[in-house]
């Protein structure tokens, strides 16, 4: 129980410090690189006004949003193949030992019973 609660321990704290390189990684590289293939400058700033008769205009803004569910996928991603080279890691140098199953010989009994079994099977398909 120990082991598992420590290990979640350490998760929340990488991902929380993670979370810091996975923003800069989407806002500084990717965020830059996507903006010359839709030919805008900031996703982030992206946002539609909708007017409203009387009042404020209201203003939606879905740059902001977009950004954030690439900030998640980016996270996802890494932490996914981050935990997975652990695990390869792990496995690697402490290796499962392979454990043979015996053959156990059935008694004279069993041997008996299995007999049984076969003629009462015949005997209902015929």
């Amino acid at each position: 129980m120990r082991g598992n609660v420590l290990d979640l321990a350490v998760g929340v704290v990488l991902g929380g410090a993670f979370s810091s390189i996975i923003t800069s990684l989407v806002n500084d590289i990717i965020m830059p690189l996507l903006s010359i293939i839709l030919g805008r400058i900031n996703i982030a700033n992206l946002k539609l006004t909708i007017p409203v008769p009387g009042s404020a205009d209201i203003v939606l803004t879905y740059g902001a949003f977009l950004q954030s569910v690439l900030n998640f996928i980016a996270i996802a991603l890494s932490l996914f193949f981050f935990i997975k080279f652990v695990n390869n890691a792990k496995d690697m140098l402490h290796p499962k030992e392979e454990v043979e199953e015996e053959i156990v010989e059935p008694t004279k009994s069993e041997e008996l019973l299995a007999e049984i079994r076969d003629l009462l099977k015949k005997q209902n398909e015929a």
